[in-house]
């Protein structure tokens, strides 16, 4: 494999350093089989557990997945109570076993139409995430890349109203307004499920990523299919406008 060096071990100046997800095809893997479509949230957690831990192992340094979206409080009432159910699930999993397992977390969205509950459990996440450095996995949860750059530009404006910023906004200082401030632009942006858009996810962040879209349904998509993402990445000639 590309990301493998001729001793067999893993090159990581070959694996990119943030990679971003789009977790999509819950519902049509679980249609499939016959089953509820909660069945394939389900089954979906479980697999992100699988590839932030192998997205850890090999060497990326962040893994921001698209979780929870502003405009899928639209699903039906059972659906949506059944993902925060997981959310919390997994959320009360990842206090419990952070530190041991050299994992940060940093959810990102609108949480104030989160449950007191769910903003509790973020806030410990993000209190334990100070006390060491490594991998960090990021959650898109309520988040809208419209609504995020929106939310950004109205603090900025209350900070230039209260003359805490000037007019000299750049592409930098505006970033430091965004939710993902202080994290680096992803470099490979994978959609799951055989849709061909971003679907309001990241659009600032993702002006010069690359896109990699596979049929294969989130449920399903494993190491391997992590691997071969990646080796498409390790092909494309990243110009950032400019030429070689």
């Amino acid at each position: 494999m590309p990301i493998n060096n001729q001793a067999g071990e893993r090159d990581k100046t070959r694996v990119p350093r943030h990679i971003a997800i789009i977790l999509d095809g819950n519902g049509r893997w679980a249609k499939k089989r016959g089953l509820p479509r909660t069945a394939g949230h389900a089954v979906g957690a479980e697999t992100f557990r699988k590839i932030a831990t192998y997205c850890r192992d090999i060497g990326v340094d962040y893994l921001t997945v698209y979780a929870f979206s502003t405009e899928n409080w639209k699903r039906p009432e059972g659906e949506v109570s059944t993902i925060m159910k997981l959310l919390r699930k997994y959320l009360q999993e990842a206090i419990d076993t952070m530190e041991r397992d050299h994992i940060r977390m940093k959810v990102l969205g609108e949480l104030e139409g989160l449950s007191p509950e769910l903003r509790e459990m973020v806030s410990r996440t993000d209190e334990i995430s100070q006390r060491y450095a490594g991998f960090q996995a990021n959650i898109c949860l309520n988040y809208g890349g419209r609504d995020e750059i929106l939310h950004a530009a109205r603090r900025y404006a209350k900070d230039y109203a209260a003359g805490k910023a000037d007019d000299s906004l750049t592409e930098e200082g505006f970033g430091s307004y965004l939710y993902s401030a202080g994290i680096p632009d992803p470099d490979l942006l994978i959609r799951p499920g055989g849709e061909q858009r971003i679907s309001n996810f990241l659009l600032w962040q993702c002006a010069y990523a690359e896109f990699y879209f596979t049929d294969v349904l989130w449920p399903d998509f494993g190491p391997k299919e992590l691997d071969r993402a990646i080796e498409v990445f390790n092909s494309r000639d990243r110009r950032y406008g400019g030429v070689k």
